[in-house]
């Protein structure tokens, strides 16, 4: 049975490889030694369930070096200053090579022995003059320049999303499933990016939670622009309302209205009624944006894993 696991960069947990000797509780920083070298990380604890799942797919156990004293936590603390001079240093760097590479994060193990820049790109960066300045910038250090994708910097950065909660790459998310923007449009969302999309500049990751749900109600519906009889006679489909279980029609008269799917039947053949798609549809694109919605959608600089 788990009973603790650390957080690493990215909101990864490990279970943590306790000895029966250290006495650990939840909360506490520990060090702990990844493939990286050591790492600071906190502790939590696993409750049954979370130990329960993590049986089926265990993530790498991290061994436990020891648990920060006070002369830790006021290297960490120096630490984390090296690392953000670290990070200017490399900026400026940056700009002296006229590199396109955004930096993101400079991260030291807490030995520094290595440090390791994380960049995004539109492209492949040739760093290797950039590479040969650092050396004789942080010498006795291993040097690691890590292209990741514009997901991979959110995830890192943290934050807030239009729901107001902490973003989900940053708190369960483990894997970046690919997402279109015809997600969108079949769960009838309204096309402009301010609303479908996240800080990362791609579309929401929870647009995919559910899309199942949709497709499913959607089963049950006539196509729209299908023909239809109501209780007020024939009409045909000009949106469907997936959350309220409601079909708008429009009917012979030129009204349209509101039925639940158990009050009208698909005819066969075609109903004489003009519908104007463009108007009745709710996930129009709005004119006053002149952003291509396909780069909203996943591409290869998205998410590279590499984190």
């Amino acid at each position: 049975m788990i009973k603790y696991a650390v957080n690493l960069i990215k909101n990864s947990f490990h279970p943590l490889q306790v000895p029966d000797s250290a006495n650990v509780e939840h909360g506490q920083l520990v060090l702990v030694r990844t493939e990286k070298g050591e790492e600071v990380a906190k502790v939590f604890a696993v409750s049954s369930c979370i130990s329960k799942a993590w049986e089926k797919n265990m993530p790498e156990a991290l061994p436990l070096i020891r648990v920060l004293g006070q002369k830790d936590k006021e290297a960490l603390a120096e630490l984390n200053f090296a690392e953000e001079e670290a990070f200017k240093t490399c900026k400026e760097l940056v700009a002296q090579h006229n590199l396109c590479m955004n930096l993101i994060q400079a991260k030291y193990t807490f030995d520094k022995r290595k440090i390791t820049f994380y960049y995004t790109a539109p492209e492949r960066v040739d760093f290797r003059g950039l590479l040969k300045d650092l050396t004789q910038v942080f010498k006795r250090v291993r040097i690691d320049l890590r292209h990741i994708g514009v997901r991979d910097e959110t995830s890192i950065l943290c934050g807030n999303g239009l729901c107001g909660r902490p973003f989900c790459c940053c708190t369960f998310l483990r894997k970046f499933d690919s997402i279109n923007i015809k997600l969108a449009k079949d769960q009838g969302m309204p096309i402009t990016p301010g609303k479908i999309s996240g800080t990362c500049g791609r579309l929401l990751c929870c647009l995919n939670y559910e899309y199942q749900n949709y497709i499913d109600a959607a089963k049950d519906m006539p196509p729209i622009g299908s023909g239809v009889m109501t209780p007020d006679g024939l009409g045909r489909v000009c949106t469907l309302n997936f959350l309220s279980n409601e079909i708008s029609v429009k009917t012979e008269d030129g009204k349209i209205k509101n039925y639940k799917k158990e009050e009208i039947e698909m005819v066969d053949g075609d109903v004489n009624i003009e519908i104007d798609i463009q108007d009745t549809t709710v996930y129009q694109e709005q004119s006053d944006y002149t952003v291509d919605i396909k780069q909203l959608e996943d591409d290869k600089n998205s998410s590279t894993g590499n984190v």
